[in-house]
């Protein structure tokens, strides 16, 4: 989990805009992750599980900090300050939407996934950014098992041919 957290402060950063609130979420991410380490699941894809959880945080954060009703200083001398999350801010999840997901990554990358011809990219959302098994995908996308194979394929090789600039910018190796 250690190797990740450079990379879940990255994403913190990038919701949040703002280092303070970054390295908060980044820490409740991790120990969400370290009081629920049984739900983990071995075989998963432990960086989708943390992104996953980061996500959920932000989320209930952003959440819980709409819903707070707004303080009256009562002595009329000064106004009360704003509990609204940070107005530049604007993120509004809508349940169930895989769309959502997306606004965890870079402008590059979600450009070049929703770039995907649909079934590719359902089925590439499904298992890189929800963990969920072929199985799984299988059963939702109503096809067989070799198909959702064959569409993962397709759609992570179409992804690396789209993003192989925006990779090697980023240190990424790509062979």
């Amino acid at each position: 989990m250690l190797e990740h957290i450079d990379l879940l402060y990255a994403v913190a950063l990038r919701l949040t805009r703002n280092p303070a609130d970054a390295e908060d979420l980044t820490q409740n991410t991790v120990v969400k992750a370290l009081r629920f380490h049984d739900k983990f699941k071995e075989g998963t894809y432990i960086k989708a599980w943390l992104l996953t959880i980061l996500r959920n945080t932000f989320i209930n954060e952003y959440r819980r900090k709409s819903r707070r009703p707004t303080e009256v200083d009562l002595s009329g001398i000064e106004a009360a300050p704003d509990s609204l999350p940070d107005p530049d801010i604007f993120f509004e999840p809508h349940a169930g939407s895989r769309k959502d997901l997306l606004e965890l990554v870079d402008d590059p990358v979600r450009k070049a996934v929703e770039a995907l011809p649909d079934d590719f990219r359902e089925a590439v959302i499904m298992a890189d950014l929800e963990d969920m098994s072929y199985k799984e995908i299988a059963d939702v996308m109503g096809c067989p098992l070799g198909t959702v194979m064959s569409r993962l394929y397709r759609g992570r090789k179409m992804l690396r041919e789209l993003l192989g600039d925006y990779a090697r910018e980023h240190g990424v190796r790509v062979g």
